[in-house]
């Protein structure tokens, strides 16, 4: 089930068009510059300069007690980030492709980090393929124009080994890299010895060629829960990967990857966290087998965090599932900050879901068709409402009749398209179930395409996967977008110029996004 988080249903060109305007409007505001009467306009500080905690205490769930955040964690945010140390995966990672690894990266306080990243042929990373030994160094540079509470960074490599585990493998990488990279680096190939595959004297054709990249160093977020019993659990966020192959070595991040844990500080009890800590090139790590979870969608699913998706997005998402009528509802909460604090629009989705077959590429995972038949939109700041009422009759709900706390219905309209939302639409979709490190399910569907395209023809299926939600037990109905107390939607005050930019950034991020969560 896709995100309605913003515009993923209108057509790509279209979204590529105002992706390039969109861009273009933020360096005006940029170089323009703001009035000085308003803080959340002023440029980004540099990181060095300052040093803050930027608190946000997980609460925009209130009616939804589910386990691991009942006991109201509170969440802070380091400005500068804070690096130094070792962060590994909490599991089985899977990119699009699909391509399954395990990460563990090192950062130094020189600067300098070794990154391991190992590869497997399975889902459930139980079979190593080769393993990269990533060395170079990184510099923090200025708080993010683009995504509120990142930081942008700057990488340089200098050596990219590889261990290749065994015959088999080393045939897959050959018949994968170009000739010149065989005959340097794996015409000799001997599984289990380190290989020189890429230093600064050389190029990077054998790098490219393993769709390898490090961009994702260029955006940079660490996160430390503080819980109530005494402990903290500290992540790093780096910037995310594109879906498409060929565009990932080149991809500027604006969106965020699943984070690794600190060695030292990660949710206990963490089996992975160890067997990833004490790995090396030599010695991958090798998880044990975890058989496959049935997928039951009974009852409501909720996110876990204030997720982040490319293109100024912050939102929770909300999904009902009743197996007996194949209907679900999928209810998506923007907001205008990284912690999910000020929210600023409702999308409440409606329709039915057929299963079809086990994933032929992911196993454990399963297909779906999701349609989606009704979307409801409540706007929940000024800006917003007044975004919606510059929409011409009968593009966008009743024109002019939008109102701040008052959910209108899409339906009538056959969607709305300044969202760029199109009723009734149909969506191929990829689910799959896993158990946490305390046996409670975890669900998950498949990632967006980072260019805002939709998944709307079996080709286009998702090969990854957002974040997981969990199951949400006991919890009351949601209040409705109607009962919000004002005091709850926390408005941007005053200018001309910030109302300008609310309008710039759900502007953009709506029609580059609309689409399924």
């Amino acid at each position: 089930m896709k995100r309605l988080e913003a515009g993923d249903m209108s057509n790509g060109c279209f979204s590529h068009l105002l992706r390039g305007f969109c861009l273009l409007w933020q360096a005006i505001f940029v170089v323009g510059g703001v009035s000085a009467g308003s803080k959340l306009l002023e440029g980004p500080m540099d990181p060095f300069t300052f040093s803050s905690n930027v608190s946000g205490s997980l609460e925009w769930e209130p009616h939804c007690q589910y386990h691991h955040l009942q006991d109201r964690v509170k969440m802070t945010t380091d400005i500068p980030p804070m690096l130094d140390g070792t962060w590994v995966s909490t599991r089985c990672e899977v990119r699009p492709g699909p391509e399954f690894l395990i990460r563990s990266y090192t950062f130094h306080t020189s600067r300098h980090f070794h990154a391991l990243q190992h590869y497997y042929s399975d889902s459930g990373c139980e079979d190593p393929t080769y393993s990269l030994v990533i060395r170079g160094k990184i510099r923090l540079r200025q708080a993010s124009w683009i995504i509120h509470g990142g930081t942008e960074a700057e990488h340089h490599l200098n050596k990219v080994d590889i261990v290749v585990h065994t015959t088999a493998a080393k045939q897959r990488l050959v018949s994968r890299l170009p000739p010149a990279c065989v005959d340097l680096s794996l015409g000799r190939v001997v599984p289990g010895k380190l290989y020189e595959l890429y230093n600064t004297r050389a190029g990077r054709g054998c790098l490219s060629a393993l769709g390898f990249s490090m961009m994702e160093l260029g955006l940079v977020r660490v996160e430390t829960q503080h819980h109530s019993h005494g402990g903290k659990v500290r992540e790093l966020f780096l910037g995310d990967i594109h879906t498409d192959w060929t565009q990932r070595i080149h991809h500027i991040p604006t969106g965020y990857q699943q984070p690794l844990q600190s060695a030292l500080h990660h949710i206990h009890p963490c089996p992975v966290c160890a067997l990833v800590f004490r790995s090396s090139e030599q010695r991958p790590p090798i998880l044990l087998h975890n058989p496959a979870v049935p997928l039951s969608l009974a009852g409501r699913w909720v996110s876990q965090r204030c997720e982040t998706r490319p293109t100024v997005l912050f939102l929770t998402r909300d999904f009902t599932f009743d197996p007996s009528q194949h209907a679900w509802e999928g209810i998506y909460t923007h907001y205008s900050d990284p912690a999910c604090s000020q929210p600023t629009f409702i999308l409440r989705a409606l329709g039915h879901y057929a299963e079809g077959n086990p994933s032929a590429k992911l196993s454990g995972a399963s297909e779906f068709v999701f349609k989606v038949t009704q979307v409801r939109v409540t706007a929940l700041d000024k800006p917003t409402a007044k975004l919606l009422n510059s929409t011409r009759p009968g593009k966008c709900g009743k024109a002019g009749r939008w109102k701040v706390g008052v959910e209108q219905d899409l339906t009538p309209t056959n969607g709305c398209t300044v969202f760029g939302i199109k009723l009734p639409h149909k969506e191929y979709e990829l689910f799959k179930m896993e158990l946490d490190h305390r046996k409670h399910p975890l669900f998950f569907n498949g990632e967006r395409p980072t260019d805002g395209s939709s998944p709307d023809r079996p080709q286009r299926r998702p090969t990854s996967f957002q974040a997981p939600m969990v199951l949400c037990n006991g919890g009351e109905p949601q209040s409705s977008p109607s009962s919000f107390n004002s005091k709850q939607i926390q408005l941007a005050s005053g200018t001309e110029r910030l109302t300008q930019l609310v309008f710039l950034v759900f502007g953009c991020a709506l029609l580059s996004w609309l689409g399924f969560c």
